[in-house]
């Protein structure tokens, strides 16, 4: 390669060498391995300076770092469940064996070791090594030890490089999966079926947001990704599934910032027979659960201790309307007309389009005034009616839906309503979103009506970003920094 710096090309004559000496530099497995935690479990069981002779275990991980010591050479690696001392000596490897070690591992390799765990003098858990195998020479060398991928950008356009030089990085996207696990967990012991409905679809509906559009050369039609889970999850209640959810990507074709991904994981569940406050307990124990699993993975992360203790004591419930106007000064939202509220939204700092519903302007009134005050777990309920085209009118509130939104840290968590099942108020509905010609709207789904005029009984749904959630229960600050592979501007 015309780029390779010094360092690398060194590194590619020992793998000709190797090669040229019949020896594989990347060899296809290594049975027998077990994590590093076995022999860190071991070794806390000896006295300093013993070692358990009659014992033989192999370990494989990352090598960071070589420190020789005349025939003694001692060599840190890591795998997933964390550091191990490798001690090699000469005596035991033989002395042209230990010399050709130390002449062909550097920082980045990747090996193996057989050998009997031990407690060094210093009380420090380890491997004496009896045998040791190259798995995979590394011909970049690893980021610099102590500070990892420093530049922001870098780290989120090369995740590997991040997560090789990070323990805090590999645990936060481990934690993130059995996160997610436990959330599916959950929802199966609930009683709900995991289902999987299409990426591609004719018409992106469910929230009000611009879709990607792509085109089926087969089909000779364009067709969008999907933007919600919600419209094909509420067919299947039509079906007869009764309770169903899904957790899977969606795509919006917006901005990238703290919270929002142009790409995102979304848990959306529907439960037939229900309503908005049955799906409120549901949502309380799930994060009770999940924030409970969260403070045992992350013992040491403060904000993950937090959130247990919050969640365990319970979630602060809170009205739309009275919470706006307390925190606002704002009297009377309800009676404002479009032209008020805009004049409202746009004093608040809003940008968006003069056409927009009503209901958008007063998403974005709360969103300025009372999102940044909901630090604890806080659930919000009863939304006007125009900011939910989707939602079931309030039983007793006029102007309102039975809607919540659940809160914490200052940003949403998921968002649950008693379904909208009337298929004349749902056209109409989709309709006043269509003669409202604006840049946040509803997309009308035909289809959709004609599922509701089979008849879909009581429902309530919900739906859950599992980033934010993440975010949420870790202490993460940014969105991007729970994704594996966020998008981001080309160089």
């Amino acid at each position: 390669m015309t780029d390779e710096t010094p360092l690398e090309h060194e590194r590619r004559l020992k793998v000709a060498r190797w090669r040229e000496e019949g020896r594989e530099p990347y060899p296809w497995n290594f049975p027998g391995r077990v994590p590093t935690e076995v022999v860190r479990t071991r070794a806390a069981t000896l006295s300093s300076g013993m070692e358990a002779e009659s014992e033989t275990v192999r370990v494989a991980g990352r090598l960071r770092a070589f420190r020789v010591h005349g025939r003694t050479a001692f060599a840190d690696i890591d795998d997933l469940s964390g550091a191990l001392q490798l001690i090699l000596r000469a005596d035991v490897l033989g002395e042209a064996t230990y010399q050709s070690w130390l002449s062909d591992l550097d920082s980045g390799d990747v090996v193996g070791a057989e050998g009997a765990p031990a407690l060094s003098r210093r009380g420090e858990p380890s491997l004496v090594v009896r045998q040791v195998h190259l798995l995979a020479k590394a011909i970049a060398p690893p980021p610099e030890k102590f500070h990892g991928l420093q530049d922001v950008e870098e780290r989120l356009r090369r995740r590997y490089l991040d997560l090789l030089s990070s323990a805090e990085t590999r645990q936060r996207f481990r934690v993130r999966s059995l996160l997610t696990r436990e959330t599916r967990a959950f929802f199966e012991e609930s009683g709900f079926l995991e289902v999987e409905t299409s990426v591609l679809v004719p018409l992106a509906g469910g929230a009000a947001a611009e879709p990607f559009v792509t085109h089926s050369n087969y089909l000779a039609q364009d067709v969008q990704l999907r933007i919600a889970l919600e419209l094909p999850l509420k067919r299947l209640i039509v079906g007869g599934l009764e309770r169903v959810f899904e957790l899977a990507k969606c795509f919006r074709n917006e901005d990238l910032d703290t919270i929002h991904s142009p790409e995102f994981t979304m848990l959306e569940a529907y439960w037939a027979y229900a309503d908005y406050l049955d799906m409120l307990g549901l949502t309380e124990r799930l994060y009770q659960r999940l924030s409970a699993l969260a403070a045992t993975l992350l013992p040491d992360v403060r904000e993950a201790q937090e959130a247990a203790r919050e969640f365990a004591a319970g979630p602060s419930r809170v009205d739309f309307v009275d919470e706006l106007e307390r925190v606002s000064g704002i009297t009377g939202v309800l009676d404002k007309t479009p032209d008020q509220l805009r004049d409202l939204a746009r004093a608040a700092g809003s940008t968006v389009p003069s056409d927009s519903p009503p209901g958008v302007f007063l998403d974005k009134l709360f969103e300025h005034y009372v999102e940044p005050t909901l630090d604890r777990p806080t659930f919000v309920l009863d939304h006007p009616i125009s900011t939910t085209p989707l939602a079931k009118r309030h039983r007793r509130l006029p102007g309102r839906v039975e809607r919540f939104e659940f809160y914490y840290r200052g940003f949403e968590l998921g968002n649950a309503y008693s379904e909208l099942t009337d298929p004349d108020e749902q056209e109409r509905r989709f309709q006043e979103q269509v003669d409202a010609r604006a840049e946040y709207r509803y997309a009308y789904d035909a289809d959709f009506i004609r599922a509701l005029r089979h008849g879909m009984p009581p429902t309530t749904g919900i739906g859950i970003g599992i980033d934010r959630m993440v975010m949420a229960l870790t202490g993460t600050p940014s969105i991007k920094d729970v994704l594996l592979f966020p998008l981001v501007r080309s160089t």
